[in-house]
């Protein structure tokens, strides 16, 4: 399960690994973007409150639109700390027990990507018997940002199930297949692909840090259909988490 862990007290001068490098440049980046990132929206703000009807519409609808803008370069900031937070295992953690496929079907009612474009969601297969210790609030998160990385690249008037799994026997895990209903059974029956698409557009980075929660969990997260020629089908997801038994 995910833990967290001190602040290394490492000498500076020691060498790291890969891992620990990035692990601080993101930690850097964050730093250094959050500072700027607030001071720019707090004048943005304070000019929006104090000019009042001296600002013609156009010039009121840029600046809000730039505060907007602002607003998406403080969620990546964010989401950069975290990012950086879970590499260097320093994240704040506390474990609660959960049924997966019980938080899924809850999670599902609030996903509406797509759907101005007809893109419908649907949760099938089992209702419960998923049971997990973990990091709960970083797993709803995780496992949000796969049905919403499925969702966004489907063609108009597409059907995307999100199929709940159970696979038994001496390591028992839950096994959710995220596809459209035309590929459910061709992802789900794919041999797990080592390599997992987290560089797509619009999520931010939502995709690797729910990877990185998957993994401290024990779990894996792939994409099984990477190599199909259409592109909706490749946009597939199916994550195995360990169960508690």
């Amino acid at each position: 399960m995910l833990r967290s862990k001190a602040v290394s007290d490492r000498n500076t001068d020691s060498p790291l690994n890969p891992s620990e490098h990035y692990a601080r440049l993101l930690s850097l980046a964050a730093h250094e973007l959050r500072t700027p990132a607030s001071v720019v929206g707090g004048y943005l703000r304070m000019f929006l409150q104090t000019a009042g009807g001296e600002l013609g519409e156009s010039h009121r609808r840029m600046l809000e639109e730039a505060e907007k803008s602002l607003g998406h370069m403080t969620m990546l900031v964010g989401q950069i700390s975290e990012l950086g937070r879970l590499e260097a295992r320093t994240a704040t953690v506390v474990d609660q027990p959960a049924d997966l496929f019980e938080m899924l079907g809850k999670l599902a009612e609030d996903v509406h990507e797509a759907e101005e474009r007809g893109v419908q969601l649907r949760v099938r297969g089992l209702a419960q018997g998923a049971r997990v210790n973990g990091d709960v609030p970083r797993l709803r998160a995780a496992f949000t940002a796969f049905l919403r990385a499925v969702l966004r690249e489907q063609p108009v008037e597409t059907l995307v199930v999100a199929d709940r799994r159970r696979i038994d026997g001496a390591a028992p895990a839950a096994l959710v297949v995220i596809a459209r209903e035309a590929d459910l059974e061709r992802a789900a029956s794919a041999r797990p692909a080592a390599a997992f698409d987290e560089w797509r557009g619009g999520l931010g980075l939502a995709l690797p840090i729910a990877r990185v929660v998957l993994e401290r969990h024990g779990g894996r997260v792939w994409s099984p259909l990477a190599g199909d020629a259409d592109a909706a089908s490749r946009g597939a997801i199916v994550v195995s988490v360990p169960l508690e038994e």
